[in-house]
């Protein structure tokens, strides 16, 4: 159990056990195919530290480094659609924060080992941004916002869909994890009638990529360079 509990303390407060990097493969290794594809979208409900979500960028970004290390702008495109498409649930604000400098970290060591020249800050700085709008302090039970003792809020949880349009234009699209939830079924199925909590449901559409229903996001953003995603509010 070394190396996979803090302490006893958040283990009877939280249930709090990491899972150990063999399982962590093992488990990643049954769809295998599903981690290797960059666009492919992965939710960890209870992320911890990131210890599933970091090896799911790592086998991303070896991709990545397959096919693009040769074009920085490609590159930095594909890795931006792989940080794009990991999502995290954490209900402890320590292992939010902890996992977000985790993954940036594994970006930022591969961006520098296949830059040549000096770093884009602008694309380190928009990485950052698309960590913290994809991994959220949450309870993935309730479906809240949580602050920073791990206490409900009022707030929804709320991630953000980021597609690379054309070139390096990306489209942001925000939508309610609830909502999600609530409207994902397959083609032909019956959708309920009102949202998670009991009001009318949303509008939905129908997703070509994930085969279902999905609600119509909350926000959408105007065309972007990836490079200024930070900084369109």
């Amino acid at each position: 159990m070394a190396g996979q509990v803090k302490s006893r303390e958040r283990v009877q407060e939280h249930g709090e056990v990491f899972t150990n990097e063999r399982e962590v493969n093992a488990m990643l290794d049954m769809v295998k195919q599903e981690t290797e594809r960059i666009d492919s979208r992965f939710l960890e409900p209870a992320c911890g530290d990131g210890n599933f979500l970091s090896e799911v960028l790592r086998r991303k970004l070896d991709v990545v480094d397959s096919r693009y290390r040769k074009s920085l702008l490609e590159w930095e495109k594909y890795c931006f659609v792989a940080v794009g498409s990991v999502y995290g649930v954490e209900l402890l604000h320590d292992n939010t924060v902890a996992c977000r400098e985790r993954l940036y970290g594994i970006v930022e060591e591969r961006y520098l080992h296949v830059c040549k020249k000096k770093p884009n800050q602008n694309f380190l700085a928009a990485i950052r941004y698309v960590l913290e709008r994809n991994i959220l302090n949450g309870n993935a039970l309730s479906l809240k916002a949580v602050d920073e003792h791990g206490h409900d809020t009022d707030e929804p949880i709320v991630f953000s869909e980021w597609s690379i349009v054309t070139d390096n234009k990306v489209k942001r699209r925000d939508f309610r994890l609830d909502e999600m939830l609530e409207g994902n079924v397959a083609k032909g199925q019956t959708r309920s009638l009102f949202g998670a909590d009991n009001s009318p449901a949303v509008d939905w559409e129908y997703d070509e990529e994930t085969k279902s229903f999905i609600p119509k996001p909350i926000r959408e953003y105007p065309l972007t360079s990836l490079y200024e995603v930070m900084d369109v509010e």
